[in-house]
């Protein structure tokens, strides 16, 4: 099973965003950053799982999939599988999409305080913007 960890952050809201991927896999850990540009917070949030899903299908294909967001909305929304909102829906239907490619695909909210690489990393991408 891969341990994959998201967050987004965001310098104002809307502002310069960035997305953290923290992934523990087959004993190594992996870090990524990714500058996203003017976003909103929410948003940072789910294009962070967006991306961490594209690195898994890239590097973990065929693996259980265990993501853990300290994003209450972005959780909820894909555990619900539905959202009324029109700016999270394409990205809830990208995700959709792109964890329908592993067998399994499970995500938990979890407190900021065990979120912090994830969130180092997203804070580090939007420094480098």
């Amino acid at each position: 099973m891969i341990e994959v960890y998201t967050d987004g952050a965001s310098s104002g809201n809307p502002g310069v965003s960035g997305a953290g991927v923290y992934i523990k896999a087959n004993g190594k850990i992996n870090e990524y950053t990714f500058p996203l540009g003017i976003l909103s917070n929410h948003e940072a949030e789910f294009q962070a799982i967006i991306k961490a899903l594209e690195i898994c299908k890239k590097c973990f294909p065929d693996e259980i999939l265990s993501f853990r967001s300290d994003s209450r909305v972005a959780v909820d929304v894909i555990e619900k599988g539905f959202t009324k909102n029109q700016t999270f829906l394409p990205l809830l239907e990208k995700i959709k999409v792109g964890a329908d490619s592993f067998p399994y695909f499970f995500i938990k909210w979890i407190p900021e305080k065990m979120n912090r690489h994830a969130d180092h990393l997203a804070k580090k991408a939007i420094h480098m913007q």
